[in-house]
């Protein structure tokens, strides 16, 4: 079949009639022409549009970083918080009002480095947030330092003999915290990424889903579209996402990282140990006063 030609006109009627723009904000993105994060800039509002979440309930938190820019393009309500904290911030967000949906979006720098040590515990404690975490390993927002998850042997300005520090596996370390949903997009397969977004935001319980990207500006040799394009390949046929060591064997092959959904399950949230907590305390409160 071949081809079928498509016209500006209808494309933007199309995008018009779908519901979209209602949650995209009248400012542009600031990001380099090309950069990978355009295309979570609109996975998100397409996710939202989806499952029918509205602006007014939706709060969208980030820390510092070219991707902690986010909340400043998409119309729900944000929080541009402090470097390496947009999950304590949310932590907070969500616990004071458990009916909004609650999203964070961060670099690997941002996540990794100085916010690494909050990952682990919202991961454990199950809260009901999703984190969209933007890996094009580099500091791009700095001027192209290395970050945590820069490769082995790879050239900065501020690495001129190399990087030789052994990048982090986020991938692993989420399945290792206690994540309850782990998977895996990359910035130049735009339609699956949106579906995975969406898929991680229906999530009851702390999702995390790690995106590819490369920063067109300030790495022209490793995490190039080119090189992530032969690189990235499909989940195997038949991967159980129930299977929590099946999901690490995928997480430590980071010579072909796999997209799609590493693992899934059920726990109780950090809402429902809470509500646990009141009908314990209530319990003990009524058992004293009818001792006297």
């Amino acid at each position: 079949m071949a081809p079928q030609p498509i016209y500006l006109e209808e494309k933007l009627k199309e995008i018009q009639e779908s519901g979209r723009l209602v949650y995209r904000s009248k400012a542009m993105p600031t990001w380099c022409p090309g950069c990978g994060y355009f295309s979570m800039v609109d996975g998100l509002p397409g996710a939202l549009n989806d499952l029918g979440i509205a602006p007014k309930d939706t709060v969208v938190v980030s820390g510092i970083g070219c991707s902690s820019r986010f909340p400043f393009f998409v119309n729900t309500y944000g929080f541009h918080s402090l470097h390496g904290r947009a999950l304590p911030v949310a932590t907070g967000i969500k616990t004071a009002n458990d009916a909004l949906t609650v999203i964070v979006v961060g670099g690997d720098g941002d996540g990794f480095a100085i916010g690494g040590g909050h990952v682990p515990h919202a991961a454990r404690r199950n809260i009901d947030i999703t984190y969209l975490l933007f890996d094009n390993g580099i500091y791009g927002l700095t001027k192209g330092q290395t970050s945590p998850t820069s490769a082995i042997n790879f050239h900065t300005t501020t690495s001129p003999y190399d990087n030789l520090d052994q990048p982090l596996n986020p991938l692993l370390m989420l399945l290792t915290y206690g994540a309850t949903w782990v998977g895996q997009a990359y910035a130049g397969q735009p339609q699956q990424l949106e579906e995975l977004m969406k898929e991680a935001i229906a999530h009851r319980g702390f999702s995390y889903l790690h995106i590819l990207s490369p920063c067109v500006t300030f790495d022209k040799t490793d995490r190039t579209y080119v090189n992530l394009g032969e690189l990235v390949c499909d989940m195997p046929p038949g991967h159980d996402t129930s299977n929590l060591s099946a999901a690490m064997a995928l997480a430590m092959d980071t010579a072909h990282p796999a997209l799609g959904v590493y693992y899934k399950t059920e726990r109780a949230t950090l809402a429902d140990n809470f509500e646990e907590i009141v009908r314990r305390a209530a319990g003990d409160a009524a058992a004293k006063r009818a001792t006297g």
